[in-house]
């Protein structure tokens, strides 16, 4: 299967997660409301499950099992044995590790947080006690994806997320017909009751559970089983603990960012109490987050995933101008959606934002989060591929030492910011330092990866960089244009007084921003304009003749 179709694959997965997903935040929000000390307390609790995923093994299994798996292949079986003892002991570990931090469920949140009064901590800590078990469901989850994508069935991965957002759904569904909806806090934090809490917090957990168990059916698919075997010495293990050790390391830096990123978000909530709904923090930043995940889990993640099996082969195989040439197709690729996607939503950032929460306040505070970190997307989506490129190379200390430079940068931003900014802007001004510091590390990475491979020649990366950013820039001035003109950001306009309005104008404005941004990459020569109008066109007409 091609790279392109691999991505169009998993991108139409992906499109269906993500507006699943889109409409589960939104439920969500209308649910317990994105400015609360409710949501607060879910989003620190849910958050904690991925938290941990990522200290235990986040990058690992991206960065080991492909090209791990891939080699193993040559194996007499297949890779089979070599599969079955990695799958076990990866089990093993998560499962011990979800009873351990179930228990530490108190510790965990009191490490998260700061000045919280004891209710709200209280309901954080009933609603982590549900929440955590899916850890090991997450580790399932990734376990089994990867290694269908080692043998490029691309689309599983990508399309079980749905089912996961089904499920939560219709958890909230339920809450809001038996409980109602508080999208204001109205309901004291005291006023939580154990059905309250496990309707939202257990389904959520259930939908990860489903998430997972689906790829089972998958892997009988490709002839794959789920065979225990706890022989784990003697199977060519040691490489893998080897590439996992500076992986490892760079997980525990990124979330020793990510906690100090959460601290201080959560400081804010004191500060709700006199200056109500505009206080933007740790529900806001989570989904601005989910916002700016969106054209990164469309594009980049599709284009990445369906093109690291093929750099890993390459790598493998020694062919490194090959390695190269996918690598700078890849992200001459992703960069072309990702500017656009920064351009739109920097553009659209309060309308986009009115459709999460119903009150003016708080449509500005998460806008303003949101335009904060979408300046990183383009610097993060590029990152994403240059990781793949050094993990296909087996080379997991070089990410190591370009993630903990961005670490550093972060932290100490963070730090200043904390003692600096009033808390009106504070989670706006954690969001800006993250994206700022991942330039410096997109910076760097690239650097690196030249020194260790060579230059792109003959891929044309700059050039098209820097006329994607012009095409961006022209496109982001037409809708900017016709937002201030129409004056569409004012509290009680068409754009921001209700959810239609604000889906109407965001489709609308969009759909110009779009054609301004193809025509303007098109007449200056970049291909990938007239590459994504012919794979749309090439799906389209693969799902007409179905």
């Amino acid at each position: 299967m091609s790279t392109g179709r691999s991505s169009l694959i998993m991108a139409a997965g992906t499109v269906t997660s993500r507006v699943l997903g889109f409409a589960r935040a939104v439920l969500l929000a209308a649910t317990i409301g994105v400015t609360t000390d409710a949501a607060d307390a879910f989003g620190v609790a849910n958050q904690l499950p991925n938290n941990v995923y990522a200290i235990i093994a986040g990058g690992v299994l991206n960065a080991v099992l492909v090209p791990q798996i891939v080699k193993a292949r040559s194996h007499h079986d297949g890779g089979q044995t070599y599969i079955d003892r990695l799958v076990t002991l990866i089990l093993v570990v998560f499962a011990g590790a979800t009873v351990l931090t179930t228990a530490a469920a108190p510790w965990l949140v009191s490490l998260y947080t700061s000045g919280w009064s004891a209710e709200q901590l209280a309901l954080a800590t009933a609603f982590a006690y549900w929440c955590l078990p899916q850890l090991f469901f997450y580790g399932l989850y990734s376990l089994l994806g990867e290694v269908l994508n080692a043998r490029s069935a691309f689309g599983p991965f990508m399309w079980a997320p749905v089912l996961n957002n089904i499920v939560a759904i219709g958890g909230l569904v339920a809450y809001v017909v038996l409980f109602g909806a508080d999208p204001t806090g109205a309901r004291a934090i005291s006023g939580w009751g154990a059905d309250q809490i496990s309707l939202i917090a257990a389904t959520a957990t259930a939908g990860v559970a489903a998430q997972a168990l689906i790829l089972l059916v998958f892997w009988k698919r490709v002839g794959l089983k789920l065979g225990l075997n706890f022989k784990w010495r003697g199977v060519g293990l040691r490489p893998a603990a080897k590439a996992a050790s500076w992986t490892l390391g760079m997980v525990l830096v990124t979330q020793l960012g990510g906690l100090v990123q959460t601290v201080v978000a959560s400081s804010t909530v004191a500060a709700r109490a006199t200056q109500g709904l505009a206080i933007a923090s740790i529900a806001a930043s989570s989904i601005a987050w989910l916002i700016f995940m969106l054209p990164h889990s469309i594009a980049t993640v599709s284009i990445a995933t369906a093109s690291f099996t093929k750099i890993s082969t390459h790598a493998a195989d020694g062919d490194i101008e090959e390695f190269k040439r996918q690598v700078g197709a890849s992200l001459r690729a992703i960069l072309a959606f990702s500017f656009f996607a920064t351009a739109a939503l920097i553009v659209l950032a309060y309308p986009v934002s009115r459709v999460f929460v119903g009150e003016y306040p708080a449509t500005v505070a998460l806008g303003n989060v949101l335009i904060a970190f979408m300046v990183g997307l383009v610097p993060f989506s590029f990152v994403f591929m240059l990781q793949r490129a050094f993990y296909a190379l087996e080379d997991t200390r070089t990410p190591f030492i370009f993630t903990s430079i961005q670490t550093v940068v972060f932290i100490a931003s963070a730090l200043v910011i904390a003692q600096t900014v009033e808390p009106r802007w504070l989670v706006a001004a954690l969001a800006l330092a993250s994206s700022l510091s991942i330039l410096v590390q997109a910076i760097i990475a690239y650097r690196l990866l030249r020194r260790k491979i060579g230059a792109f020649q003959g891929v044309g990366l700059t050039k098209a960089t820097t006329r994607m950013l012009a095409a961006a820039g022209l496109s982001a001035g037409a809708g900017a244009g016709i937002l201030v003109g129409t004056s569409s950001l004012v509290a009680g306009s068409f754009a921001l007084s209700s959810v239609l309005g604000a889906v109407t104008v965001s489709a609308g404005i969009g759909v110009v921003m779009l054609l301004v941004y193809f025509a303007v990459i098109a007449l200056l020569g970049i291909e990938e304009s007239w590459t994504a109008w012919r794979a749309v066109a090439k799906a389209l007409k693969g799902i007409t003749r179905r």
